[in-house]
């Protein structure tokens, strides 16, 4: 079986994602693709019929975002032809199973170059023309099996069960801000990060747009709890979000402990990530900066939905053969800030190991890039810190996580 190498990543800025405001709101998705693909190209040198497919992320796959945005962002960078792309969906992990997906095809010795990467336009109006399957609420029968809610819920459902208070969470959505703040003043991101630009040349974007880097602790405690009212019916039949949580858990008493200040921000953004074989690298005098040890991914239960990187974490670890104080630094998606806090405290992490450059808190989550951004965060800090393994996971919609460890060379 062959190796996987990592050749590059990087990723456009984070653009607030709302219709009525952001940066990248008139960009079109697949020129968000296709600045990260040109990216790639000029920086690596590399002959783009040689590319075997750019396998790609995207959850809201509607309007806009339809039609294989993989395909098309390669046509719209200038790639030749001759390189194909797909499109997958695996909700908030896309783009972390992007790149999961082209290891294993290389490692399987089935392609030699490959890109795994991913974007979101959480701006488009029409970004929810294709509605998501978990909140199709009249397919009953799945709905009695496995009811599906609204993720802020599950967020403070989980808190609710683990007894996390909302004072843990707001300082750990504190410390992201504050250490994506230390990361941008210190360049940290500047090595991965390529600007949009609009097609008649003029800057779009150059710099994250979301973080609050003057965010205090008294601010966090001023803002009301974002899901505690979501009574609203979601089809005819009147089912609503917490009825749904209430048929798993009908005398749960959930404290509503998330807000806006500690869950992840609403974006626009896209990374990828080239992946080459080593001989392939070799041949071309290719420099890897990484090697992928393992991936892997894990189910768990689709109502509390967002607790599979736990176990996800402990699979990827033995497919690997090392232990988690073999692990130097950590990436875990703060989709929601109980997430996180959850993580740390059940695989008993250091915290200065985890997101130590902030996370989607502060930085913001466009869903189906997001997996790949990590990637390439981490390995920017393990050449930084001269340290050798990282390991990256996110909870995904459905219940599931997808993980992956690699190792700087």
């Amino acid at each position: 079986m062959s190796e996987a190498w990592i050749i590059d990543a990087c990723r456009t800025p984070r653009g607030i994602g709302k219709a009525d405001k952001g940066a990248l709101v008139d960009i079109h998705p697949h020129h968000l693709g296709s600045t990260v693909l040109k990216a790639l190209a000029r920086r690596s040198d590399i002959d783009t019929a040689d590319i075997d497919d750019i396998i790609w992320g995207t959850s809201a796959q509607g309007g806009q975002q339809a039609g294989n945005i993989g395909r098309m962002a390669a046509l719209d960078a200038g790639y030749d032809v001759h390189s194909a792309g797909v499109t997958l969906d695996r909700f908030c992990g896309s783009g972390l199973t992007a790149f999961n997906f082209a290891v294993a095809n290389i490692m399987a010795g089935m392609e030699e170059l490959v890109i795994g990467g991913g974007s979101e336009k959480m701006s488009a109006r029409d970004r929810m023309a294709g509605r998501l399957a978990t909140m199709d609420q009249d397919n009953l029968r799945l709905r009695e099996m496995h009811p599906q809610t609204h993720q802020g819920l599950c967020a403070d459902t989980i808190a609710t069960l683990e007894g996390i208070d909302r004072a843990a969470l707001d300082q750990l959505a504190l410390r992201s801000q504050q250490r994506a703040a230390h990361a941008i003043e210190q360049g940290y991101f500047d090595n991965s990060l390529i600007p949009v630009f609009r097609e008649d040349g003029t800057l779009a974007l150059d710099r994250d747009e979301y973080p609050r880097p003057g965010t205090t602790l008294e601010a966090l405690a001023e803002l009301k709890p974002a899901f505690a009212d979501l009574s609203y019916p979601l089809n005819e039949a009147g089912t609503t979000n917490i009825g749904l949580m209430r048929q798993k858990y009908p005398d749960l008493a959930i404290n509503h402990v998330h807000h806006a200040g500690n869950s992840s921000g609403v974006v626009d953004g896209a990374a990828a990530v080239l992946l080459a074989s080593p001989d392939y690298a070799k041949s071309r005098g290719l420099k890897p900066r990484a090697r992928v040890v393992a991936t892997a991914t894990m189910g768990d239960c689709p109502t509390l939905m967002l607790n599979a990187v736990v176990p996800a974490t402990k699979k990827v670890l033995a497919k690997a053969g090392l232990q988690l104080q073999d692990i130097d630094l950590f990436e875990v998606n703060e989709a929601f800030a109980s997430v996180v806090e959850k993580f740390i405290r059940d695989l008993r992490v250091d915290h200065e190991k985890v997101n130590v450059n902030g996370g989607a808190i502060a930085l913001g989550h466009p869903i189906g890039a997001t997996g790949a951004i990590l990637v390439g965060t981490l390995l920017d800090e393990l050449e930084r810190r001269n340290r050798q393994f990282g390991l990256v996971t996110m909870c995904t919609g459905g219940g599931m996580a997808p993980a992956a460890i690699i190792e700087r060379l």
